[in-house]
């Protein structure tokens, strides 16, 4: 068997130190025993690397549904580490920051493409500001958008960053159009093992994703996302994603399919309208239909903000030119906090029937 994941690059280093595929275990063993809880994960996964197995567990996000199991190929995973490598034009020698959890897929391929294109990675515990205690500049990192929120006045010591794990909201894309770095909003899921395209939200900011090496996309009878790429998965990976094809290389996404509200006849896209009303509504939320009588269903607005005004919301939207008329939610429920799933993003389904609500 060959196993092209035992190949450590000798350039690879751990927090200032090179392990070889030998020291792997070793060093595994140690974090596992004695590392602080953020690191255990990072030993846990370094012992299911090294080991002869061709393949290692991850679960799902949750954010569309329960977390499920994924049984993903080492192998694949070291192809997808390649393809990031050439699309950032990163790889041996230049340096990395590790400030994801490493109980996910994106902090456990921050460190597949540390150890294939032998970079030099620096793992932090996982927070909301990580750059706060840190003067050290990187060539790579990925963070999730509140870590970018709370990192402005730092960006510039990341070279090239990716952002993935939630959607962006547009008061965030707008700071980040006036950042001197290369920022990147990501596309792709567990079963891609992470990004499988990527968006530019500065200097060259783009409407589209434009596709890594080797991946190649086409739309089914839903106009949903449809992925082949047989370098990281052996299937065709079918998404609930409606898109747009622009070209061979790019595509536009517009919202989940599963997610689409029929009010009246008219088909609001969830995604769509959260996008606009993110540019005045500064606290978590989300919009959602309801059943109605006449309608079918209804939008409703839910705030996570005991005290927001509802009257000032219901203003502001009115003269947000962006929204159509069918586009104003017909209720704002303000609720004092969300249900979260366990990544910490907001569940959707159980915050309305925790309002004795059913969708």
């Amino acid at each position: 068997m060959n196993l092209i994941w035992h190949r450590i690059h000798p350039s690879f280093k751990l927090n200032g130190v090179h392990y070889s595929y030998n020291e792997l275990l070793e060093i595994g063993y140690s974090l596992v025993k004695e590392g602080a809880p953020y690191q255990k994960s990072i030993g846990e996964f370094m012992l299911d690397w090294s080991a002869d197995k061709p393949t290692l567990e991850v679960y799902t996000s949750g954010s569309t549904g329960k977390p499920k199991k994924i049984v993903l190929k080492k192998e694949h995973m070291v192809n997808s580490a390649m393809a990031t490598g050439k699309y950032f034009s990163i790889g041996q020698g230049d340096t990395a920051l590790l400030c994801l959890p490493c109980t996910g897929i994106a902090g456990k391929m921050m460190l597949v493409r540390a150890m294939v294109l032998g970079m030099e990675i620096d793992c932090e515990e996982p927070s909301s500001t990580p750059l706060a205690k840190i003067q050290t500049n990187y060539d790579f990192a990925a963070m999730v958008p509140l870590q970018v929120e709370n990192s402005l006045d730092q960006l510039s010591q990341i070279a090239t960053l990716i952002i993935g794990g939630a959607a962006i909201a547009k008061s965030l894309k707008e700071k980040l159009e006036l950042v001197s770095n290369m920022v990147f909003e990501t596309y792709g899921m567990t079963e891609t093992i992470t990004h499988i395209a990527v968006k530019r939200l500065n200097e060259h900011v783009s409407d589209s994703f434009e596709l890594l090496p080797n991946i190649n996309v086409s739309t089914d009878d839903r106009d949903c996302l449809v992925i082949s790429a047989p370098h990281i998965s052996d299937d065709k990976v079918v998404t609930n994603d409606i898109v747009e094809l622009m070209g061979d290389r790019q595509f536009r996404w517009i919202g989940r399919y599963d997610s689409i509200i029929n009010s009246g006849g008219i088909k609001l896209v969830p995604e769509q309208i959260e996008l606009k009303l993110s540019s005045i509504i500064h606290s978590r939320f989300f919009v959602a239909g309801m059943p109605d009588k006449k309608l079918g269903q209804k939008l409703v607005l839910f705030v996570e903000e005991g005290r927001a005004s509802k009257t000032e919301l219901f203003e502001k939207m009115k003269t947000l030119k962006e929204l159509t008329k069918y586009e104003i939610p017909k209720e704002i429920h303000s609720l004092t906090s969300f249900i979260e799933t366990e990544s910490g993003k907001i569940d959707r389904k159980k915050t309305l029937l925790q309002l004795g609500e059913v969708l």
